[in-house]
């Protein structure tokens, strides 16, 4: 195959994706553009830039890059050791913490919220012990609707992420340049200030803009558990378009979070193509080592403590919470979830809204798998391409960067913009999709395809190019070549994209706010509206949701790592 049929057939395979990038993220946000500078079918730039000049608008736009940064910080500060720890050493119960490690992050934000408000809300595990304990009269936490409240939970939500990518990565060092600067006479310290930080810096400061993406476009923990006192852009785009219903300013707010965003993901991209970073990779422990210094032994001992305490405490306290009532252990809770009283919040069985949940799981998964790996291929065979133009090799390297800021571009976009630009947009054919069920899962297969995307691509991007090369000169065509050589190597990636994309499926909570129907909530939807009601009953019941949500979710991790393990016994 010459090289224009190549090329050919490569735009051909990226086709679907960018169609339906344009139908279901472009055409929405465009039409949120319109409506900022358009308002009322006319041209009205002043008022985005009356909205730009407004102290109040401006203070939400700085608030929400400040906690976003101080997330991030706090996050590295106490992540990166763990990170050292798993790169360097092997201790027993490494697999087991590396699984608990990856929990938090799968897990959907209204659950994170609910957990830390089961751990040390007012009506929180701690106080209760706390004021049993020590007779005190009020509850000595008072955390509820502070700003700390919600960092602490964006550091819980986000550690596994900075250690799974920076870990994975400096594991992946040479060993040789750390002896070669030992040998030279270099100190551990200086060898690693010289040596190993430098060459760490790419996937610390990928894992790190991650996180700030993360954290700067936060939406369930910052409302459920900051309150009405304290709005991220994305917090304030819900009460502007759904509390107060100002959808032009809902629609500005809208293009500022997508510009700075766009701006965000394209750093990131750049920096991505250094560290190759996957959200869900095989550890790499060729260079471990048993810990043999009473230093490394207390290292590792007081990270695994912090991990505990951070990680497993508010999730034990979860599911604690929603088998505790007034008068000790209950099932009331659950039970209630399988009934509708005159006086509920829901049209159905608050239980139906798992099978609901479930079903827009499954579709969306299909649709993110398809669609994101059909992007992976793209951007890795134009890797490739880069390698064989040395002439070109420039040109070729911003082309893979700005396409892979384009694909990653609604990872970084809220949610919330996009089911505010659904409602907008897709109410009149031929994409009159607003009262469809398939809007659900459309939404949701937009918000994981970048995820399917960054867990297939560094495997196929780590693919020998010489492996292809010897299977298309022993006659293997291009489809071939991908089924008989790529999909072997890259199919437990694809597995865990798959799994993703149902995991953020199920706990999606800001465009399932605006597309879901009132007789078809979802799981997070369900729990915000027990939340946001007042009595024990309803606190109960979100605290059974939650829990059947986190145990949803995190199955299908667990069943990697029993595939795994199996694999492992086979060799």
């Amino acid at each position: 195959m010459n090289e224009q049929s190549r090329n050919s057939l490569r735009w051909l395979v990226f086709s679907l994706p960018l169609v339906f990038l344009a139908l279901f993220y472009f055409y929405p946000l465009t039409k949120i553009v319109l409506f900022s500078f358009l308002p009322e079918g006319s041209w009205q730039p002043e008022r985005l830039a009356k909205l730009v000049a407004s102290p109040v608008y401006f203070r939400i736009l700085w608030f929400t890059i400040w906690q976003a940064a101080l997330s991030t910080l706090l996050t590295l500060l106490i992540a990166l050791p763990a990170a050292y720890i798993f790169a360097r050493y092997q201790f027993r119960g490494k697999s087991l913490l590396q699984a608990v490690m990856t929990v938090p992050f799968v897990l959907p934000t209204v659950v994170v919220a609910a957990a830390f408000r089961a751990l040390l809300g007012e009506n929180g595990l701690a106080n209760d012990l706390l004021i049993n304990v020590f007779n005190f009269s009020v509850p000595p936490i008072r955390l509820d609707q502070t700003v700390y409240f919600f960092l602490l939970a964006h550091v819980f939500y986000n550690y596994s992420l900075i250690v799974r990518i920076v870990s994975s990565y400096w594991a992946g060092l040479d060993p040789n340049l750390r002896l070669a600067a030992r040998m030279l006479g270099a100190s551990p310290w200086q060898t690693f200030l010289r040596v190993t930080v430098p060459l760490l810096l790419p996937a610390i400061g990928s894992a790190g803009l991650l996180v700030f993406i993360f954290c700067f476009t936060s939406f369930g923990v910052v409302l459920i558990l900051g309150g009405p006192g304290y709005a991220t852009i994305e917090v304030e785009i819900y009460r502007q378009a759904v509390q107060m219903f100002n959808l032009p300013m809902a629609a500005a707010l809208s293009l500022i979070q997508i510009t700075i965003n766009f701006i965000l993901m394209w750093i990131y991209a750049r920096l991505d193509t250094k560290s190759r970073s996957s959200f869900y990779s095989d550890s790499v422990a060729g260079g471990a080592v048993r810990p043999v210094t009473s230093f490394a032994r207390l290292m590792i001992i007081g990270n695994v403590c912090i991990m505990l305490l951070l990680l497993v405490t508010p999730l034990m306290a979860l599911v604690l919470r929603s088998f505790t009532g007034q008068e000790g252990l209950t099932l009331s809770y659950y039970s209630a979830l399988f009934s509708t009283e005159a006086h509920s919040v829901f049209f159905v069985e608050p239980i139906k809204a798992v099978a609901n949940s479930v079903g827009f799981g499954i579709g969306a998964m299909l649709i993110a798998v398809v669609l994101g790996l059909m992007a992976s291929v793209f951007l890795a065979s134009d890797q490739g391409r880069r390698k064989e133009i040395v002439t070109s090799i420039r040109r070729y390297k911003s082309s893979t960067t700005l396409w892979d800021a384009l694909i990653m571009l609604p990872l970084a976009t809220s949610a919330v913009t996009l089911g505010f630009g659904y409602i907008i947009t897709l109410n009149a054919p031929p994409l009159n999709l607003r009262d469809s069920l398939a809007l659900v899962p459309i939404a949701h297969a937009l918000v994981a395809f970048p995820f399917v995307v960054r867990c297939i691509l560094p495997q196929l991007r780590q693919i020998p190019q010489s492996l292809r090369e010897a299977a298309t000169m022993l006659g293997a065509s291009p489809a071939q070549v991908f089924f008989q050589v790529d999909l072997p190597i890259i199919r437990r990636a694809i597995l865990v994209g798959a799994i993703f994309a149902f995991s953020i499926s199920m706990g999606e909570f800001g465009a399932s706010a605006f597309v879901t129907r009132p007789h078809t909530p979802t799981m997070p939807v369900a729990i915000f509206r027990f939340l946001g009601q007042p009595g024990e009953m309803n606190y109960g019941q979100a605290m059974a949701m939650s829990t059947i949500l986190m145990l949803v979710t995190c199955s299908g991790f667990w069943l990697i790592a029993k595939l795994d393990r199996s694999r492992n016994a086979l060799r």
